[in-house]
């Protein structure tokens, strides 16, 4: 049975304590990475010396968790004073429950992170429902079959970037874990898987009421050149917004069997404003592994000024989606949605620490909802016009 020392340093009085230690904490206390010996009480527990050795071990366990959940910055970094051998655990993620085989191209296609797949999905939507008649719902069927092929067009994209970028990637802490990279899945397999998901994709495309090749060809051209434009340009973050947003050319087309630039371009060029301000956000988190290897991204163009040119680009893409609804007639719903988004990319700029990479991801993530609510605008604004 356990006992509690009552007296100071001389004496030998031992009182039995009535709560014995549970086996488990004493199994704990003596585990060499599960020790938890600082948060236990022990014997002359409160004396000066340990009290200060228990605080200074419970910072360093803080310390350590903070560091098994997601990447810091450099003021964040300041903060953190784990041991040496300390552990960290990796969270877990679905894909891990697949099998072995399985993993590594899902990690590939980044299907454990559905963010991107939005982003595809997103300016097809809004497009395709502006296509829709004054006072009607739009056509869910060419929704419908464009979001069943957005995550494998959006997983064949990941995949041509991985391969290009697997060199890259190996110098980056953030991506040196990615299949390619690590060797999970060689270069040749991940062109194989590459053209497979490309090929669901387009037999899926197909499926569209107006079908164009000549766009579908584009998409995968700008597609398959964006991870190049990371050695060639600052602003490679335009190219990806042209990439991305192609989707709202595919979905007017999907619809209408034509285009109308009145609406058609200024939508699409609200989307690219938009794709630069989150992208630029994201590429915060890197921006030090990508100066060491030579990387470009409007994160190292704007610097220090990176708020005053996303809040112009926030402006831009708010001012031609107003643009856009008011050339479609689009009913006063939107221009409430519009308000609220605005709202939100305001929130994301003004608290965005481009310092932290946990927070620059979040904020990267955030985005989901401006999509949405735009899309929602645009519905009820279609609607009810």
């Amino acid at each position: 049975m356990a006992s509690l020392s009552v007296g100071g340093a001389h004496s030998s009085l031992r009182i039995p304590s009535l709560f014995p230690t549970p086996p488990t904490i004493r199994m704990l206390k003596h585990h060499p990475v599960l020790n938890c010996t600082p948060f236990f009480p022990t014997p002359s527990l409160f004396s000066p010396k340990n009290l200060s050795l228990r605080s200074s071990n419970h910072r360093a366990g803080i310390a350590w968790m903070s560091t098994t959940t997601s990447p810091v910055g450099k003021d964040d970094q300041k903060l953190i004073s784990g041991q040496p051998n300390e552990k960290v655990v990796q969270v877990s993620s679905w894909i891990d429950y697949l099998p072995k085989e399985i993993q590594p191209f899902a990690k590939l296609a980044r299907v454990d992170k559905p963010i991107g797949t939005w982003f595809l999905i997103f300016p097809f939507a809004w497009s395709a429902t502006l296509a829709a008649a004054s006072g009607s719902i739009p056509d869910f069927r060419n929704l419908a079959i464009f979001a069943c092929a957005a995550p494998f067009f959006r997983g064949a994209a990941c995949t041509i970037n991985d391969f290009f970028d697997r060199d890259f990637d190996k110098m980056v802490e953030r991506t040196k874990e990615r299949p390619m990279a690590s060797g999970a899945v060689t270069p040749f397999q991940g062109l194989c898987f590459f053209a497979f998901q490309l090929l669901l994709s387009h037999g899926i495309f197909l499926q569209l009421t107006n079908y164009s090749w000549i766009i579908e060809a584009a998409f995968i051209f700008l597609s398959c050149t964006y991870p190049l434009m990371k050695r060639l340009t600052y602003w490679v973050q335009a190219y990806l917004g042209l990439t991305i947003n192609w989707g709202s050319i595919l979905g007017w087309y999907a619809v209408k069997g034509s285009l109308q630039p009145s609406i058609v371009l200024p939508l699409f060029l609200s989307g690219c404003f938009w794709t630069i301000l989150y992208d630029t956000i994201y590429a915060h988190q890197d921006k030090q592994d990508d100066v060491k290897v030579g990387i470009k991204s409007t994160a190292l163009k704007f610097g220090e000024s990176t708020k005053e040119w996303i809040t112009g680009f926030a402006i831009a893409s708010i001012g031609t989606l107003a643009l856009t609804a008011y050339n479609a007639a689009l009913g006063r719903p939107f221009y409430v949605f519009l308000a609220a988004a605005s709202g939100q990319l305001a929130w994301q700029i003004r608290t965005a620490n481009l310092s932290s990479p946990a927070d620059c991801n979040r904020k990267f993530v955030s985005n989901k909802w401006f999509g949405a609510l735009i899309f929602c605008g645009i519905l009820l604004g279609r609607i009810f016009p």
